[in-house]
């Protein structure tokens, strides 16, 4: 008698508004909270997106206004604003990938924050 093996992945629920919903809520980040908020509010997936995106929208509004301080200083402000403008756009890409995916990963530097929301 032959043995059975049980392959032990997680299988990912494939639910396409779930995703879509959580993809919102990383693109469009407050508007897409709030959408979210007010058609998912019980999705867990979406909603873990949708914190996401409001944490990102807060890191961009602060990483705006670091770069306008550190932009008048010539040259090195110059390069900070510039890589500052860049970390913010590569998390903001890294979401919109991580929440087509299918599961629940953090975005980094930012998803630890958006858990405590």
């Amino acid at each position: 008698m032959a043995k059975k093996t049980v392959n032990k992945t997680r299988v990912v629920k494939d639910d396409s508004d779930s995703k879509l919903f959580a993809f919102l809520g990383i693109f469009l980040t407050v508007i897409g909270y709030i959408i979210v908020m007010l058609a998912r509010k019980e999705d867990k997936y979406a909603m873990y997106y949708a914190k996401q995106g409001l944490v990102l929208f807060i890191a961009w509004i602060i990483a705006s206004v670091a770069a306008w301080i550190v932009g008048w200083i010539p040259f090195v402000g110059w390069v900070v604003s510039t890589a500052l403008w860049i970390i913010i756009l590569l998390l903001w890409i890294i979401g919109i990938i991580y929440s087509l995916s299918g599961e629940e990963k953090e975005i980094p530097l930012i998803g630890v924050f958006a858990k405590k929301i």
